[in-house]
């Protein structure tokens, strides 16, 4: 099969895949499934990879190179193991990113994206940029009558990471609060319509790009700023003091370290970009009693959720689609922000 391949980490991001015929994947066990790649979302997670950011975590001594990045996918099952009875060869599905186990308690609790015993194609074993991988049948969800994979791949990890950010959001907010999204990309364009459907607060937009503002109008954010200098007085401003949350898509280039500013007292943070360093006061902590913390990819459940919100037209994915022997081009886009939303690659 055809397949982009990561030979070596490089933090200046000067090297490409590679693109080349490697043995398509097989049935080992039997709880795996075979997916026909229809469709593979670009992440910056992606870009953090191929930068070196994970190599520690996942590969220490570059052990695991050449292999497959891409780990939101979606396609048609091409084969099952002797147990899988959810799905049959011709379905089409999307792919939760994580492989988890069903037995540890993290995932008896329903929490699949901390299962102690978890696998991450596309992150330390090979995914989906290319014709055809392997997950679990765990993993899969069978798409609605009339969804492509082309048109959902990014949700597997882009819009369950924004839906969940968003839903704990909405959590906070009351009608007539004040929620700031930072970066309207791939992620912040998805939790930006999430919380349409789900709050009653004001969504206020911020980024810096003419098209990412241009989308997040057209989604119905109430207010969309450019993001620069003054832009922590701008948001206390038409606030009345400050924003009761804030979801920083960026976390960093000095965005981590902007967003805490923003909160009212008793705001909170949640972080889903990283990259950057977050540098607080503690007394900002104590005195003004603000909240940061982080927020994960969604869990099987979550992806559920997001993928009837889509059946039902109320969440859409903004992308542009390359093939995958243009890859290389697609990520020299991604970083240059040529295109809005999410970039995704059709084998």
């Amino acid at each position: 099969m055809r397949a982009a391949r990561l030979y070596e980490y490089d933090p200046a991001m000067e090297v490409q895949l590679k693109i080349e015929d490697v043995a398509a994947p097989t049935i080992m066990a039997p709880d795996e499934v075979i997916v026909k790649v229809g469709a593979a979302g670009l992440c910056r997670t992606d870009l953090h990879i191929i930068e070196g950011v994970w190599k520690d975590l996942m590969d220490g001594e570059g052990s695991l190179l050449p292999y497959i990045m891409g780990h939101e996918n979606a396609g048609w099952v091409e084969d099952v193991g002797s147990s899988v009875t959810s799905v049959k060869p011709g379905d089409a599905v999307i792919c939760h990113p994580f492989n988890t186990c069903g037995i540890c308690l993290s995932c008896r609790y329903g929490h699949d994206m901390y299962c102690d015993h978890g696998k991450f194609p596309g992150l330390g074993l090979d995914g989906g940029f290319a014709e055809y991988f392997k997950t679990n049948e765990r993993a899969l969800i069978k798409l609605n009558t009339g969804i492509t994979p082309l048109s959902v791949a990014p949700m597997a990890d882009a819009g369950i990471t924004a839906y969940r950010a968003a839903r704990k959001a909405a959590g906070l907010l009351k009608s007539g609060g004040y929620v700031v999204l930072l970066g309207i990309g791939g992620l912040g364009h998805i939790a930006l319509q999430v919380l349409k459907h789900t709050s009653g607060a004001r969504v206020i937009a911020v980024d810096q790009e003419p098209g990412a503002k241009a989308l997040a109008k057209d989604l119905g954010a109430d207010t969309v700023i450019t993001a620069g200098p003054g832009l922590v007085d701008e948001i206390k401003d038409l606030t009345g003091g400050g924003a009761h949350v804030v979801i920083d898509f960026v976390g960093e280039h000095g965005t981590e370290n902007l967003c805490w500013k923003m909160l009212r007292q008793g705001g909170e943070l949640i972080m889903v970009g990283y990259g950057g360093t977050v540098q607080v006061p503690t007394l900002e902590l104590v005195a003004n009693e603000i909240k940061i913390g982080g927020s994960l990819v969604g869990d099987f459940v979550e992806l559920a959720e997001l993928m009837e919100l889509n059946a039902d037209n109320k969440v859409k994915m903004h992308q542009t689609e390359y093939k995958l022997d243009n890859i290389n081009e697609a990520i020299a886009d991604f970083k240059a922000r040529k295109f809005t939303g999410r970039g995704v690659i059709i084998p």
